[in-house]
């Protein structure tokens, strides 16, 4: 059966803007109000979103965030048709390792895109605190037969 939308998440940062906090964890593993997680936001809202196939990019200190995030229970996102798979850099015929930025990490994972066979491919940011209806944007992104929708909110200059 086909998924209409896979979400790739993106969650391998340092944060270094977070100093101490992101020194031996990546960005989206920083607690956040108690026992959860910055990457909790982003998998609460493809829960919400009926999105249910999410695979997450790791690559800087993924330890305590692969353990956090696991086969996704805890969102909903593990039994027959859904899933949380933990997407990490690894070495192939052409010797690559690391990704080079966002773009590399989605090119470098399109076989684990191609094996679930997505009508629709939502890239986000594991490291961000909003709540958002992805179903509400993709409705918005097919009436408008888009080949691309980007997600943003006006912020006024003085902010």
């Amino acid at each position: 059966m086909k998924n209409e939308m896979l979400a790739m998440i993106l969650a391998g940062g340092q944060g270094t803007r977070l100093g101490k906090l992101t020194r031996e964890t990546a960005k989206p593993a920083v607690p956040f109000g108690g026992r959860y997680r910055i990457i909790d936001f982003v998998l609460s809202n493809c829960a919400n979103s009926d999105v249910k196939q999410v695979g997450v990019v790791t690559q800087y200190e993924p330890l305590e965030l692969n353990d956090h995030i696991g086969n996704g229970e805890p969102w909903g996102l593990s039994g027959h048709g859904k899933g949380a798979t933990i997407l990490q850099p690894y070495t192939n015929a052409d010797g690559e390792k690391y990704f080079e930025g966002t773009a590399n990490a989605i090119t470098q994972n399109i076989s684990f895109i191609d094996s679930k066979d997505p009508e629709y491919v939502l890239v986000l940011s594991g490291d961000h605190i909003y709540k958002m209806d992805y179903d509400a944007m993709l409705q918005s992104h097919i009436e408008n037969d888009a080949d691309l929708t980007v997600g943003v909110i006006p912020v006024d200059i003085k902010e």
